[in-house]
């Protein structure tokens, strides 16, 4: 546990990290004192859970602070490459794996056929050299908006990490690869569940915002215990990788590495079974169902997204459903 406190993995974990990448981190010649890949992913992960604090890995492992800074580029480069964010993060693309997800999700509030729960996060950081003002969030502070979508295992399906603070969650998934896939017909049948702050979409059910009769209150407390499991996934994250709780000390583009390398890192942790220093189940404080619609930020009428969304609370919800979620 003092291992898992310190660097968020196990020792086998780490020993699976080495394998994975070692060979992508290890010094390309023999010299004195080179640092060996196990140094790099300790400093690296040491890094991550505690936080922006590069001096404290200097300490720790006895390099110096410009060492600790070349290492995080190096081992964090690899981490949030393609290969492997393909390896690790993966949308659900089969029939067995649509099931799988909407069985899990319907036994939290008998919400049927959502296959993920999406949400934006803010991750905040130093206020950059350039063009600054589009990195200011609502709250007044500067941030790296993030979107990303769970499964019912608390697992990332799919994170974008490229936008400024002051882009809206509803634009970053309109220009994202998740959109052009569900517009395209992707999980035809199933769908996504999402805040207000997103468009009603066939493929995308938000919440109704001043439901009318007791359908609607039953469609609307079944989403949002169903949806709150994104905010304790984001929570998790979170709290596993500290660096994302404070104000993260990099250029925009290397803390959008950061990120994607934690959410890497996240799932690698699920899949090994590696607790969060002992609880697994932390909300995030900083998101909140209706954070956006407290903001006054909600999206104009979609009338296909709407219709469909009363298909689905009126065949699912009402009174003589065995759907109704009391």
């Amino acid at each position: 546990m003092e291992i898992i406190q310190r660097y968020r993995f196990d020792m086998n974990g780490i020993l699976y990290l080495e394998q994975l990448i070692g060979n992508g981190i290890t010094p390309k010649v023999n010299r004195n004192n080179a640092i060996s890949a196990r140094q790099k992913i300790l400093i690296t992960l040491r890094y991550l859970a505690t936080g922006p604090i590069q001096l404290n890995d200097s300490d720790l492992h006895k390099v110096s602070q410009p060492t600790v800074s070349r290492v995080l580029t190096s081992v964090i480069d690899v981490l949030s490459s393609p290969d492997i964010v393909r390896q690790f993060i993966r949308f659900p693309t089969m029939d067995d794996q649509f099931r799988r997800n909407s069985l899990q999700f319907q036994g939290i509030a008998r919400f049927p056929n959502v296959i993920g729960v999406i949400d934006g996060t803010h991750i905040g950081i130093k206020a950059p050299h350039e063009h600054e003002e589009v990195f200011v969030n609502r709250k007044g502070v500067h941030s790296i908006t993030v979107q990303v979508v769970f499964d019912p295992f608390h697992r990332i399906i799919d994170v974008v990490a490229r936008w400024p603070g002051s882009v809206h969650d509803s634009r970053v998934l309109r220009e994202s690869g998740l959109f052009e896939l569900f517009e395209g017909g992707h999980a035809n049948g199933y769908y996504l569940l999402g805040d207000s702050g997103y468009p009603a979409k066939r493929w995308l059910l938000t919440p109704y915002l001043a439901p009318q009769n007791a359908t609607e209150e039953g469609y609307n407390r079944s989403h949002k215990i169903t949806r709150a499991l994104v905010e304790r996934s984001i929570g998790q994250l979170k709290k596993r990788f500290g660096v994302l709780h404070g104000e993260i000390n990099l250029e925009p583009q290397k803390v959008c590495k950061v990120i994607v390398a934690c959410c890497v890192l996240h799932n690698i942790c699920k899949e090994r079974a590696i607790p969060i220093n002992g609880d697994d189940d932390s909300d995030d404080e900083d998101d909140n169902a209706d954070d956006q619609l407290a903001q006054g930020v909600q999206q104009p009428p979609n009338v296909a997204g709407n219709r469909f969304r009363d298909h689905v609370a009126a065949t699912y919800f009402s009174n003589d459903s065995c759907f109704c979620c009391c």
